[in-house]
């Protein structure tokens, strides 16, 4: 047997719709061959900069979603973040195991909206895999991970149930949740799943956490220019909504989020993507300075739990870079 450790993305839909295509590949090159996956679950916490090679045991081992590692273990890598590469000598060595274009198993490309629909496209296009048997997991994927939604409305309400799924996700997915929930996702349709009765009674909680969410969003913002600041470091936060500020205060263009949970303090910052104002700073460049990451339009910063007053100190500094 065959046994391929994909670590992933954990806590992130992209992250898990990922590993779906990625175990989709993996079984389109190795035809009738038995294979066995452990899927593990990668994060952002403070001074977590990338995955442990102790992680990396398999036969085959893929990093998806999530920052590369330099380990001579590493087999499979993508990732469509810009802040992939956390140091020189890591950038330096994913160029040298790609030089080879002939048996390339290495792609980072920072222009896509998903990891799943890099994964889509170059099993289509390197591997002749057909992908479109997953033309709904990767449309979700790709709108969920990109912000494109219609409106944000959209987003904050999270009225359909692939958003609920979503919600569910980002609060349960760790290595457990994975291992569970992505041969679900390789037997049946995104849509059943989403709406089948173990994601629905795991979100109803979820949902009461949301609107709550929403009312600490209204209670704690202030605008500084355009940019809608929210410290919520005073109170611990469980379920942090993406793009409240947005539906909140529509003719923002960006929004610096403080949230503190029982480990960690995250900001979060982004570019309003409903905005009539255009783009002026790359948030990846801004979060990679302070540890953090993430794309041009959207990254975020971990910092301890306990050092409150230096995350306060950081939101306001990016506040009043992005007001400048």
């Amino acid at each position: 047997m065959r046994h391929i450790v994909v670590a992933t993305h954990g806590h992130c839909f992209d992250g898990l719709c990922s590993a779906v295509m990625f175990t989709r590949l993996m079984r389109h090159l190795h035809p009738g061959q038995e294979l066995s996956f452990t899927y593990k679950a990668m994060g952002y916490g403070p001074g977590q900069n990338g995955v442990d090679p102790a992680v990396l045991t398999g036969d085959e081992n893929a990093i998806l979603d999530f920052r590369f590692s330099a380990s001579p273990k590493l087999t499979w890598y993508f990732d469509h973040h810009v802040s992939a590469f956390p140091t020189k000598e890591e950038r330096e060595a994913y160029d040298a195991r790609v030089h080879d274009d002939a048996s390339r198993r290495m792609f980072h490309d920072g222009g896509y909206g998903s990891c799943t629909k890099l994964i889509a496209d170059v099993a289509s296009s390197r591997y002749g895999f057909d992908a479109s048997a997953c033309e709904e997991l990767v449309q979700w994927a790709n709108m969920i991970d990109s912000a494109a939604f219609p409106n944000a409305e959209m987003a904050v309400a999270r009225a359909e149930p692939e958003l609920e799924l979503m919600t569910v996700v980002e609060h349960k997915g760790g290595d457990a949740f994975l291992q569970a929930m992505v041969p679900r996702l390789l037997s049946e349709p995104l849509h059943e799943v989403a709406r089948g009765e173990e994601i629905q009674e795991a979100y109803a909680p979820l949902a009461v956490q949301h609107r709550a969410f929403i009312d600490l969003v209204k209670e704690h913002a202030a605008l500084v220019d355009n940019v809608v600041v929210v410290d919520l470091s005073g109170v611990v936060v469980d379920v942090a909504a993406k793009f409240v500020t947005y539906a909140l205060w529509p003719e923002s263009a960006y929004s610096v989020v403080l949230s503190r949970s029982n480990t960690k303090c995250k900001i979060s910052v982004g570019y309003n993507p409903w905005s009539k104002r255009p783009r002026m700073h790359s948030i990846a460049t801004i979060c990679e300075r302070y540890g953090g990451g993430g794309h041009p339009v959207v990254g975020a910063i971990s910092i301890p739990a306990h050092e409150v007053e230096q995350a306060r100190a950081i939101t306001s500094e990016i506040a009043n870079e992005l007001a400048s």
